[in-house]
């Protein structure tokens, strides 16, 4: 991985001892984007996924159909850019109900707090050895434009305010203070930080590039049946225990808008992600 931007971030802007801290929180993730002609082709989005003979189309009961969103194939994608729990066969496909279906009615928005709709967002894997063929969309919304994707492995790098950041910079994990009361070594990071890490992408692994504070709250608080403010001690343990599946912006070429021009994030905990119970991995918007 030739991509050390954060790493290099925090040797400019913090002392040798923080610096230390937070590089040992960054995560390899392997970023995807349109492939050029020519280029190794690991994923799509849109289009039409292959299942096996016989398998069911997800749907979201009294909804309707779900939209796919993306193809991965684990095979193809940089293994040092994901953990070692990650499939090394079979394809990744990634559904979520968007309400584009005439039949879509109120309350069909998929949130992690909501356990009835969770439904509405599916992830199936389909092993290396098991025959699967282009599926035909129900009938409903129009499938999204097929855009191809190449694959690079780059740094990726938690939110400030993530639990494991707080103890890393802060030493004793209590919440960030404004601004003017942080400390001084730490001000001029976090503002190259915020600069740098506000680009969303399509990515697998690694950390999330969230659009309004921690995704890893937001599924965290679903399990545990409720809001809970930011930073109190059983948020975060739950939070640790979630990592990011994927993340998938809003997508001129593909025609996909998620919100406002926002992103899907699927995380799903890290045993869950070494037995492949991917039904398991749970949703949020953030727009």
């Amino acid at each position: 991985m030739t991509d050390d931007r954060y790493s290099r971030l925090a040797a400019e802007h913090l002392p040798d001892d923080l610096a230390e801290r937070w590089t040992a929180l960054l995560r390899p993730c392997v970023r995807l984007r349109r492939a050029a002609d020519g280029e190794h082709v690991v994923a799509a989005l849109g289009g039409e996924p292959e299942l096996p003979p016989g398998a069911d189309w997800p749907e979201w009961p009294g909804q309707g159909p779900l939209s796919f969103v993306a193809s991965v194939r684990c095979a193809l994608l940089p293994r040092d850019g994901l953990t070692s729990d990650f499939p090394h066969d079979g394809t990744l496909l990634f559904f979520y109900f968007d309400g584009r279906g005439e039949d879509a009615g109120e309350g069909s928005f998929v949130s992690p707090y909501d356990p009835q709709s969770w439904a509405g967002a599916r992830v199936l894997y389909i092993p290396g050895d098991t025959p699967a063929f282009r599926a035909e969309t129900p009938p409903g919304p129009e499938p999204y434009t097929r855009v191809e994707l190449a694959a690079v492995v780059e740094e990726s790098a938690p939110d400030l305010w993530l639990p494991q950041v707080r103890e890393a910079l802060l030493g004793d994990g209590g919440l960030w203070p404004d601004m003017r009361e942080t400390p001084a070594p730490l001000r001029p990071f976090i503002r190259a930080f915020r600069r740098m890490n506000g680009y969303l992408d399509h990515r697998i692994g690694g950390h999330a590039v969230p659009v309004q504070g921690p995704v890893e709250y937001d599924i965290a608080c679903g399990a545990l049946g409720g809001f809970h403010p930011w930073g109190t001690p059983v948020l975060d343990r739950e939070a640790e225990r979630w990592v990011l599946l994927a993340q998938f912006d809003s997508d001129s070429d593909a025609k996909t808008m998620w919100g406002d021009a926002g992103a899907l994030y699927w995380l799903i905990r890290p045993e869950d992600l070494a037995a492949h119970r991917f039904d398991r991995a749970r949703l949020t918007v953030q727009c």
